[in-house]
């Protein structure tokens, strides 16, 4: 029986619930640690983040409007479909050079990962928010709601790295644009096809592959940009990304901790703004 010609998958973006190539036409290859090709994945460009930014913006208004409790079931379905490819994600982070038993701890600890931040969707109005004691005859209420839209620069971690940057945003109802780990962007396009195919609506979630050093200093400047997670940025870059950032006064994450640590609250409420409302009492 001759040889077949082997097929060479291109890994593509994810925008507005769907998968286009670069506008560009633009891919590089991503290899294994030895510098074995494993794939080409899609190298996006400005015009890329723009287009990434526009969905984001587009999907605001539902999934911000949608009640907390149905976002938390979304990100809870998303949690029973990454386990379901467990073992394809568990290959993909061991093409990476993990060993099978530490790839495999990194998609459990991702899986525990989104049904931690899934169970906090209709807690944070309740931790977040309060009734406030004022003297005079109002209520004031102080409630929790989200920023916008909001970009994140993932850390090189493929899986778990991503899904704790991405999680916390749009669990309060972000939208986001969110850059893949440049080495390893195998398994976030792969994430990607879980979004498309979970109850997660189109435009929610836009992920790039590419060269964080070109398409991070476009979003952290880009108007319609309302906030930024610089966890992934390069130390020697944040500097200029919150500078850039400072044109349209994005709240912007420098985390200082370790990423990796077990999820608290402080990525919750990053992105949340806090408005105060007062009523008068007895009408």
């Amino acid at each position: 029986m001759p040889d077949r010609l082997a097929v060479r998958k291109t890994y593509k973006l994810y925008i507005a619930g769907a998968f286009p190539r670069s506008e560009s036409g633009r891919s590089y290859p991503v290899t294994d640690p030895k510098g074995r090709f494993l794939a080409n994945a899609s190298h996006a460009s400005r015009k890329d983040a723009r287009d990434a930014v526009v969905a984001a913006r587009k999907a605001f208004p539902g999934w911000s409007g949608r009640t907390p409790y149905n976002r938390g079931q979304i990100l809870y379905r998303i949690a029973e479909m990454l386990e379901g490819r467990r073992d394809q994600f568990t290959d993909e982070l061991r093409h990476t050079g993990a060993s099978k038993n530490t790839a495999a701890a990194e998609v459990d600890a991702a899986v525990d990962r989104w049904v931690w931040y899934a169970g906090w969707a209709d807690k944070l109005d309740a931790v977040a928010g309060a009734a406030n004691p004022v003297s005079g005859p109002f209520f004031n209420f102080s409630t929790p709601e989200p920023t916008g839209v909001v970009a994140a620069i993932a850390p090189d971690s493929p899986l778990l790295g991503l899904v704790s940057v991405l999680a916390p945003v749009i669990v309060s109802g972000n939208t986001t644009v969110v850059v893949a780990s440049e080495p390893a962007p195998l398994p976030a396009i792969t994430l990607a096809e879980v979004l498309a195919t979970s109850d997660l609506p189109g435009g929610v979630v836009n992920l790039l592959t590419g060269h964080r050093t070109e398409l991070a200093p476009w979003l952290a400047a880009h108007m319609d940009v309302n906030a930024i997670d610089l966890t992934g940025a390069l130390p020697e870059h944040v500097q200029d990304l919150e500078d850039k950032a400072a044109g349209n006064l994005k709240r912007v994450l420098r985390p200082a901790g370790d990423w990796s640590e077990e999820p608290g609250t402080a990525r919750l409420t990053a992105f949340l703004e806090t408005k105060t409302v007062w009523h008068p009492v007895g009408i």
